[in-house]
């Protein structure tokens, strides 16, 4: 392998403190503090400066929101990688370990889930592809839920029905993760919105009207979801019941 040269050095560095210096202005700010001008001014840079590193706001968002779902990919399969092989108990540590990701960064996880800024609508479009740094998030949530299905296929509505209903919808998903059974994808979009949507209603202050512990509501939907791919019961706790 060859050696990076030093300019070549100099410019990855560059890069990495302009995206760090991105971030920076997203935790203070938000996703519309994030500004090239800010961030040249920030590093002593001129304006003009900054764009031989990224042409747009636009292309330094696509980076910013890949390096973060690359983060949480991590993260959740750091905590996967501690439950062992059996594939149940790794998609419930690994929703945790996405709840705990998302308390501890919800300004990033405002960005890479819920915001509008520009660069976003491009990301996402780029999750089509199986490389792109969501559709690997993605995948280490939906490779698990086809190990299941594998061993034994969980309760769903009749495979026809999901056919008739569902499958024309799916092309998006199975570009980016292969030929998905129905099944398994109608579960696993299903579960992942009701785990998602709690998630986000819990970092926006959307669940205190009703709720005095989301966490608690987080894990009764979490057993719930986990008892609906086993045919076991969820008990009042939050464990199942195998």
């Amino acid at each position: 392998m060859t050696r990076p040269t030093r300019r070549e050095r100099l410019r990855t560095a560059t890069v990495t403190e302009i995206k760090d210096g991105a971030r920076r202005l997203l935790v203070t700010g938000g996703p519309e503090a994030i500004s090239l001008r800010a961030i040249a001014r920030d590093m002593g840079m001129t304006a003009p400066a900054i764009y031989r590193y990224f042409p747009s706001l636009e292309a330094l968002v696509i980076e910013l929101a890949g390096d973060l779902f690359d983060e949480l990919r991590r993260h959740v399969e750091h905590a996967r990688d501690t439950v062992g092989v059996d594939p149940l108990d790794q998609l419930a540590a690994m929703a945790r370990a996405f709840r705990d990701w998302a308390i501890q960064h919800p300004a990033e996880f405002t960005l890479a889930f819920g915001s509008t800024v520009p660069g976003m609508d491009a990301f996402q479009d780029g999750c089509l592809d199986e490389n792109h740094p969501g559709a690997r998030f993605g995948m280490a949530f939906l490779r698990p839920m086809i190990e299941l299905w594998r061993r034994a296929p969980f309760p769903t509505p009749p495979a026809d029905v999901l056919d008739r209903r569902l499958a024309a919808s799916l092309e998006p998903l199975r570009r980016a993760h292969g030929d998905v059974p129905v099944e398994v994808a109608y579960v696993f979009l299903t579960g992942w919105t009701m785990l998602y949507g709690l998630v986000s209603l819990e970092i926006n202050n959307h669940l205190r009207w009703a709720v005095s512990d989301p966490q608690a509501l987080f894990e009764a939907a979490l057993a719930g979801f986990l008892a609906q791919l086993t045919g076991a019961v969820a008990t009042p706790a939050g464990a199942v019941t195998r």
